[in-house]
């Protein structure tokens, strides 16, 4: 699939920006000081260590981060991997809901419900910052 760079507005590029600097700051909260809350929304059916998996989700929010930060060049690829990413990490979150697990202040089933929600707002936030959303969707017209 060979994508062209989408152009993008000064508000899609703003929200871009800021999305892969909330990137940055989850990974390294993954690598250093709230990596047990993560490891409590690492799902037991994982077949890898909980640790392990933080620190491997972590590297991967920071390259995602990055990317959409400064590959601007690459921002839909980019844009294209977060909603990946998002779209796979959010076991987690139906784990941490289905098992009442409290993490990141999500102490009551209420609010680890209305966390779930906020997973798709993520994806299409990736998706429409980047210009991704308008290359699938041309993609698909074509």
């Amino acid at each position: 699939m060979i994508v062209k760079n989408i152009h993008t507005s000064k508000v899609q590029k703003v929200f871009r920006i800021i999305l892969g600097l909330f990137m940055i700051m989850a990974a390294v909260g993954h690598m250093t000081f709230q990596r047990g809350e993560f490891q409590a929304q690492v799902p037991d059916w994982v077949p890898l260590g909980k640790d392990l998996v933080v620190i491997l989700s972590g590297i991967a929010e920071l390259i995602l981060g990055v990317s959409m930060v400064f590959l601007g060049r690459f921002k839909v690829w980019a844009g294209l991997a977060l909603a990946i990413f998002y779209v796979l990490i959010f076991p987690g979150n139906i784990a941490q809901y289905l098992n009442g697990i409290d993490a990141f202040g999500l102490d009551t089933d209420k609010k680890r419900l209305i966390r779930l929600f906020f997973q798709p707002v993520l994806i299409l936030w990736a998706l429409w910052s980047s210009g991704a959303l308008k290359a699938l969707l041309h993609k698909k017209s074509s």
